[in-house]
């Protein structure tokens, strides 16, 4: 696991399991953790590097509902709790955790599989619809919803004063984005418009190095030539 200081205050956390990206931004009343990890164990090893870098309190935004970006909130919690409001219902489905357990056993990872199975659902404190302002004190950030892409309920978590965004899942470096059952590849292109008009100069994805711009705009034209 390393840190990447993206900005000054924002930080990216990258995990080898998954090459996964995780995110914090801090404020001078409060921070805010981008995505609680795989399970119960990962959750508290983040929640533990969070820890060396800020002792202020906590609020966590879930960027999506697959498991590896929520299953460790209970490491965080009690805390705010941020999703949109599609993110609920999709926390308790249960297939999405089966399949990835099952899959775990099947290619041995017995101990990764037991950890999934066993950790707990904490669901969202605070929901929106569209948009939603967070002050962490000298920083706001945004909380936007750019609609249907990777799930129905993505969310992207804009830092103005530092021209960075994290895309959870809608962008992903080092790998093509994951087009599973839950997405909608039609509108995919659509959301990324959105986030390119917050002009970024870094965005952060779910899993892999940040990136700039430029490579979300030539994502952006795969996705769209795939989709027709």
């Amino acid at each position: 696991m390393r840190w990447t200081e993206v900005a000054p205050g924002v930080l990216a956390r990258r995990h080898e399991r998954l090459d996964q990206t995780l995110g914090l931004v801090v404020g001078q009343e409060s921070c805010l953790v981008v995505d609680t990890g795989t399970d119960e164990v990962h959750g508290a090893e983040w929640a533990a590097a969070v820890r060396a870098v800020t002792p202020l309190p906590w609020t966590v935004v879930i960027t999506h509902a697959h498991f590896d970006h929520f299953c460790g909130t209970a490491a965080f919690t009690p805390c705010p709790v941020w999703a949109h409001s599609g993110c609920r219902p999709a926390m308790l489905d249960p297939d999405h955790r089966h399949d990835w357990v099952t899959r775990y056993e099947r290619e041995g990872e017995a101990e990764l599989a037991r950890r999934l199975a066993a950790a707990r659902v904490v669901l969202p404190t605070e929901v929106f619809a569209d948009r939603a302002t967070l002050d962490l004190g000298g920083r706001v950030v945004e909380l936007i919803h750019p609609g249907r892409a990777h799930t129905d309920h993505d969310v992207l978590v804009h830092v103005p004063d530092a021209a960075v965004a994290f895309a959870g899942d809608l962008v992903e470096q080092g790998a093509p984005p994951s087009v599973g059952p839950d997405a909608d590849p039609g509108q995919w292109p659509a959301a990324l418009d959105v986030l390119l008009a917050l002009s970024p100069e870094v965005v952060v994805p779910g899993h892999g190095d940040p990136v700039d711009a430029e490579f979300v705009r030539a994502q952006r034209a795969e996705l769209a030539r795939a989709s027709g």
